[in-house]
This record gives C-alpha cells, structure tokens and sequence, in this order.
C-alpha cells in the first residue's frame, strides 16, 4: 500500500517539471507511505511514490524500471496473484530482481501491454511511463479499491495523485468549488460519479484506464459488473452456498499473502466476523482483531465484537471514542479525506486504525457485501414499495389517497411512525427517482431546491443530482429491479465507501484488504438467483447460510446497524456550538450558498427535538469545515470545534 503522483506536461513536454513540484506532492501524501520515497524526473515528466513495505520490505522500491529502461512504474496496492504470476513468468524466462509484485506488474506489461489489469487480482492504482512512445498509462482496478485522480490542464499537462491534495501541492491547479457536482453531493453524502468537489479534478473511474500521448487522454473501460440472471436458478441452494464459501475463503486466504503482521476490523456484524471465522481458520497464531465504538448505548456493538472474538481466541484490541476525541479530530479527517466527511463513522474507522497501527500493518474490512449481496434494508423497501405502490396508484381513488398523505404529513414530526410512513407508496410516487434516490437522499430534489440561495438554484439548475446513477441503470445488463439497485450502488455509493476506508487507514498508515471485493467472488454473487441474494426480510442469504455452522446464532440473526454515531444527539446536547460555527454563522451565511432561513429553521427543528436532521447537519458542517481548510487556505490547526 502507497501513494503515488505525477506529472506530464504539454504535447512536447515545454512546460519545465521542478523536483520540488514532485517533492511537495509526495510529502502531502507521505501519511500513505512513511517506509520510502522515490522520484524519477525526465524530460517534461516525473512520477512520485511514497512506500508503506508490505511484501518483500527490504526491496521493491519504486520508481521501478525494466532492464532497458524504457519503462518506468509507480503503484500503489497488492497483487493478490502474485504468487502464481511470478514463477509463470521466471518459466518464461524472466528474471526477477526483487520478489514483489511491482516488479510483476512491471514484466506483465511488458508482454501484454494495456492488457495488464485482466491479468491481475487485487487492488490497484498503476502508473506506466513508457519512454520510447512518451506514453503515460494509469489504470485502477475493477471495483475501485484503490484511489486514483488526475486533472487534464488546458496545455495538454496531466497530473495525478493517489489523493487530491497531491495534485494540488503541485501548485498548478487551485481549488475551487465545482458546482457540477454540489447538487451529487446534497443528495448522496459525496459526489457519486467521476466528479470531484473540485473543479478541473476528476477521479479515474473503477475497471477503467487512462492513457496520455502528445497532450490528449484517452480514458477506456476494461471489465465492467454483469449480471448472468438464470443461468444458476437451476442449481439447488445447497450446492450455491458450498460454492459461495469455497469461493469466499479463497478470497480470504489471497489476502493474508503479507511480509508483515495483519489484523482484522471486527464491529461485530456479519461480514467483519464471517472474515474473522475463516481468517481463523487460515492462520496459525490468534487473529488480532480491533472494535471501536461510542459510550453512548445506542452507538455501542462491542458486545457483538466481543462474542466474536471469544468464539474464535482472537487477540482482541478496543477503543471508545469521546465527543471530544471525536470533534477534536474532524479537521484533520477533513483535510485527509480531501472532500467534505460523508460519513460520521469515518471518524471512527480513523480511529480504530490508529489502533491496530500499533500492532500490525494490514487490517482485512468487511466492505463490499452489501452491495453484492443486497445487505441494506433500502433494497427490501424499495422493491415493496415498487411492487404495490403502482397497484395502489391505479386503483385507489386519488381523493383518498390525497387524504391518506394528508393523515401521514399530520402525525408528529419526531414520531418514528410518521418517517416511516412518509418513506412508503402510501405518501410517495412509485417512481424510481422518488422512492429509492429521493427516499434515501441526505438532501433530495425538492429540498434542495428550498435549501439553495435562489443565486445558487439558477446556477445548478437542470443538474441531475443522480446524474452516476441514471447513468449506471443505462449501462447494467441486469433486468430485475434488485440487481439493477445492486449495479447502481456498486457503481456510486459503493465508491464513497472505498474511499472512506482508503483514506481513514491510509491516514494512519495502514493497508486494508476488501476480501468480498475479490472480483471473481462478486461476478459469481452477480450470477446468483435472487432468492440467494435477498429472502423475504432475510438480507445477505447465502451468506447466511454459508456461515451457519460458523458463526454464533445472535451475530447471524443480527439486523444490519451500518455503525451508528450519536452525531444527532451532540448537536442537540453539548455540541450545539458546533452548528452555530459551521452552519448558522455569518461566515458560513456569507458563501451564499443556502436560504439562511431555511437552514436556521431546519436546525431549530432538529435542536428542539421537532424533527431529526443529524444526516443534514453533518453535511453542512463538513462542507463549511472543507471549505475553510481547501478553498479559504486555513491551517487545520486553527479550526476547532471545542466548546
């Protein structure tokens, strides 16, 4: 795991290349990589690398080069076919310097050139420069584990970073507010496609390539998500379970290859403690494991972590995190993660890897499951309300249904039926906009359009907010309504998540590994029939079931909690302070971005306990933090959120 950088300038390399440009993108990602640095400078290119050693410590630093030189590399994730790739290759007659899988990706591309990323297993982000066509090749793997981004300057220059803020200490671009994607973000925690919060920066899209020549980019697709609905329905469901274990311990067992000590992060739901089982079962000493979690009772699974544990011997590492050790660190997390916090837990995984960074170098992560498997509620929701919302529409009379939403919309705001009710065909459209976008939206259609500033409405008008995922419906080869959600989330949402885990361990430094993003793992699950997927109420079924004889009753009849963070609660409390900074302040009111009054009233609401809008709250603090930080230029350590 390591961060990468670079620069290649105009179609004749005119614009001169200073290492001090590369020395500072290197150092702003040095978090990435504290083991080594590494430059190589040409004519109108440099690429950079930091280097956290993971595989063949002693060696593998990078830059590295071929034999004749004419290729250059940088890259940052494992190979998790390494193993297999390098003695095929040494029978070819190559002959190997190191024994990491750098120099694996090296000698592939030499042999199949753009071709190279059908040929790996892992997580990626590749820099190729070739020498002799004054070629830069970029690629990042099939699911977008790893990070890429670049900016495409108007000379032709290409720069591109592991992180944004690489690209930025290049000194060649500033950053601005990219109002394209304001609306993406209001609605979907963090831009979902391949738009960043900042103008001129985009990010590489996941299963894609990027290739620069004379000034121009070509960007390709290489391997996309598809779904072979039918072809298993014939197949008995114990036979589809035996596989899908098989499958996930092969998947488990690629990502304990490591020349330095691994854990796990264990929260105590499914899929943390489903990889702990058969880590277990892999491995000869105890598995370390690391929890974290709030005091508060209700943000609190360590109950569940600890069960786990017990069951399995684990070395077993916990940490509580305090409002105050929460708040204290989100200016930092901020600037870490680049863009605005999607999701409060961010915070936690942070800390949770400053944890285990005190004990091991790798950590496996439970992302990826939900997307494939159909682990979140919404899925379930959505395909009810779609089933009878239509039915419903047609043949209730519409006076009748105009008083049933009438009766919804008179229930007491605070009052959980009420919210839930208004998420049903009962108050909504049976559109998929309106129930699965809107319905699950921090800031949906309509309320953006009364949070805006008219100044800001007129600028975004005719933005789709769903823009990636309107997108994405168009491309999937699914045709049933739950694989199409599944692509859609795989495609956007999946890829905010990636990213919080990539930057919140990275900022301690410390690799993690995404065992159910094993790509022939997640094309298998998209072969599945449906009742595999999602049973009735019974989320993640095979799962379920291909970890019965595993795991405790209580961990496998659990109801997904994602990873709760009392958020909402601290601003109505003790933290309130930290709305009338972040979000009702002059200075926020001055950027012009929202109706002051609708904010205030939506924040008053919240503090008097009227209504809950602890997403909304968290979204505008985050933005005004990144703000401050990336486009005002104020030190991280002049922002404070303390009482």
């Amino acid at each position: 795991m390591c961060g990468i950088c670079g620069i290649v300038t105009g179609p004749r390399g005119s614009r001169i290349v200073r290492r001090e440009q590369v020395e500072r993108m290197c150092n702003a990602i040095r978090h990435r990589g504290p083991d080594g640095e590494g430059m190589f400078l040409d004519t109108g290119v440099a690429l950079g690398h930091r280097r956290l050693s993971i595989v063949d410590v002693a060696h593998g630093a990078q830059p590295m080069a071929s034999d004749d030189g004419r290729y250059q590399v940088v890259y940052n994730g494992e190979v998790y076919n390494h193993p297999v790739l390098m003695p095929q290759l040494q029978a070819e007659g190559v002959r190997y310097a190191t024994h990491c899988d750098t120099e694996t990706v090296l000698h592939l591309y030499e042999r199949v050139g753009k071709a190279l990323p059908l040929q790996l297993r892992g997580m990626f982000a590749i820099a190729l420069w070739d020498r002799t066509e004054r070629e830069l090749f970029l690629v990042r793997d099939r699911l977008g584990v790893k990070p890429l981004y670049y900016a495409h300057l108007d000379d032709g220059t290409l720069l591109f970073g592991s992180e944004i803020k690489a690209i930025l200490a290049s000194g060649e671009i500033r950053a601005e507010l990219n109002a394209g994607a304001l609306p993406d973000f209001l609605a979907n925690y963090a831009p979902s496609g391949d738009e960043t919060m900042y103008a001129g920066i985009r990010r590489l899209p996941a299963g894609h390539s990027l290739t620069w020549k004379d000034g121009a980019i070509t960007i390709a697709e290489y391997w996309d998500l598809a779904f072979a609905e039918g072809t298993l329905d014939d197949r008995s469901d114990d036979s589809l379970v035996e596989e899908y274990r098989e499958r996930f311990r092969e998947a488990v067992k690629m990502r304990l290859m490591a020349d330095v000590p691994l854990g796990m992060f264990l929260s105590g739901g499914i899929d943390s403690a489903a990889i702990t089982a058969v880590m277990s079962e892999l491995v000869d000493e105890p598995v370390k494991t690391f929890s974290v979690a709030f005091a508060e009772r209700e943000a609190n699974e360590l109950t569940y972590a600890r069960m786990v544990s017990q069951r399995y011997g684990t070395d077993h590492h916990e940490v509580v995190v305090s409002p105050q050790d929460f708040f204290g660190a989100l200016p930092t997390l901020v600037w870490h993660e680049d863009e605005p916090i999607a999701h409060p837990s961010s915070i936690a995984l942070n800390f949770v890897s400053r944890l285990a960074a005190e004990h091991v170098k790798v950590v496996l992560t439970g992302e990826g499951s939900d997307e494939t498997l159909a682990g979140y509620n919404r899925y379930r929701v959505t395909i009810f309300n779609s089933r009878f919302g239509s039915r419903y529409q047609s043949l209730v009379p519409s006076a009748l249904q105009a008083a049933v939403r009438s009766g919804i919309g008179a229930l007491p705001g605070s009052t959980g039926l009420r919210r839930k009710l208004e998420r049903t065909f009962l108050f909504l459209p049976s559109d998929l906009d309106t129930i699965y976008f809107d319905n699950f939206a921090v800031f949906g259609r309509a309320r953006q359009g009364t949070l805006l500033s008219p100044a800001w409405r007129e600028r975004v008008a005719g933005i789709d907010p769903y823009a990636a995922h309107h997108a994405a419906l168009g491309r999937t080869n699914a045709t049933s309504l739950l694989n199409r959600l599944l692509y859609a989330d795989t495609k956007t949402y999946l890829q905010e998540l990636l990213m919080k885990q990539d930057q919140m361990s990275m900022a301690a430094s410390i690799e993690s590994r995404v065992p159910f993003l094993d790509h022939p793992l997640i094309e298998f699950a998209g072969a599945l029939p449906l009742r595999m997927k999602l049973r009735g109420v019974t989320t993640k079924y095979i799962l379920r079931e291909a970890m019965k004889s595993s795991l405790p009753p209580e961990i496998l009849s659990r109801k997904k909690m994602g990873f709760p963070v009392p958020v909402g609660a601290w601003f109505a409390g003790a933290w309130r302070h930290v709305i009338d900074e972040f979000v009702l302040s002059p200075r926020a009111a001055a950027r012009g971005l929202f109706d002051m009054n609708e904010v205030s009233v939506m924040a008053d609401r919240h503090l008097r306990g009227e209504q809950k809008h602890d997403q909304r709250l968290w979204a505008l603090v985050n933005l005004e933090i990144w703000q401050r930080i990336f486009l005002d230029g104020e030190p991280v350590e002049s922002i404070s959120l303390a009482a």
